[in-house]
């Protein structure tokens, strides 16, 4: 009686695999028709080439790096192509943001379904897709849902599965909120952690979680560590390096404290 009950579920267990392999092939072949090329990616630093390694060895990668370092696109290039790629279970990308605005920037209420709503907050995702296909093939990728973008807000509760997910901006992600999103990872799926510890917009800047997660996993099997740095800053304008600089100056100058608040100190 034991040994037929363990037959039949391992006969249910196999035909539910042959299904979610036909479910994958169909989902593979549809998204090689949307995109009918390879996705090039040329790494233009030793950095970007370190991150790329790391995304393809671990299930985890947290890289963070300034303005002009190409990590939200060097992530989103090696994504594609990994979509695209025969061979893995990857059917999906999820694009995961925070909604926080920039300090007194703040937008008020946006009408419109869900999408309407945090379309605006996936904007730089979009900017960098379209540097790599047609504006009408990401159209036919979000429209299908094979890319997704999902705010961080509604994300709990969800286990990804077969999936890759790049959260970006994780400055402005609170640490409890990135425990929500890290648990979230599901099988086959792999998570790509971004963001830039200069730029905060949090009201307490110590509850950001980046350098929190850059210190916890560390040298942690199956999860990758990229810190990237102002030299590796040559993919952008070569001025954001002395605009960042200036601004260091400026923050030191006004003493801004853990807030983002300061008064400026007169010279005597």
């Amino acid at each position: 009686m034991v040994k037929d009950r363990y037959k039949e579920d391992k006969e249910f267990e196999e035909l539910i695999s042959v299904n979610s392999d036909m479910e994958i092939n169909k989902i593979k072949k549809e998204i090689t028709s949307i995109l009918p090329k390879d996705i090039k990616i040329i790494s233009k630093n030793e950095s970007q080439k370190n991150l790329i390694k790391s995304i393809k060895k671990n299930e985890i990668t947290i890289c963070a790096g300034p303005a002009g370092t190409g990590k939200t696109y060097v992530a989103m290039a090696y994504a594609l192509s990994l979509l695209r790629k025969a061979g893995n279970r990857f059917k999906k990308i999820y694009l995961v943001k925070s909604v926080t605005t920039l300090k007194g920037e703040e937008v008020g209420f946006i009408k419109g379904d869900l999408r309407d709503k945090i379309d605006p907050a996936m904007w730089s995702f979009y900017i960098n897709i379209k540097k790599m296909i047609l504006k009408n093939s990401l159209d036919v990728l979000l429209t299908q849902e094979i890319i997704e973008p999902v705010p961080l807000a509604y994300i709990k509760g969800a286990s990804l599965d077969d999936c890759i997910i790049i959260a970006d901006e994780m400055q402005n992600v609170s640490i409890d909120n990135s425990r929500t999103l890290l648990t979230r990872l599901g099988s086959n799926s792999k998570l790509i952690v971004l963001g830039d510890t200069n730029q905060i917009d949090l009201r307490n800047k110590n509850e950001s979680s980046l350098e929190v997660l850059l210190d916890l996993f560390n040298e942690i099997e199956k999860i990758g560590v990229i810190k990237m740095s102002e030299k590796d800053t040559n993919v952008r304008n070569p001025l954001i390096n002395l605009i960042e600089d200036k601004y260091k100056e400026y923050m030191v100058v006004h003493k801004t404290n853990g807030n983002g608040n300061g008064k400026r100190q007169l010279n005597s």
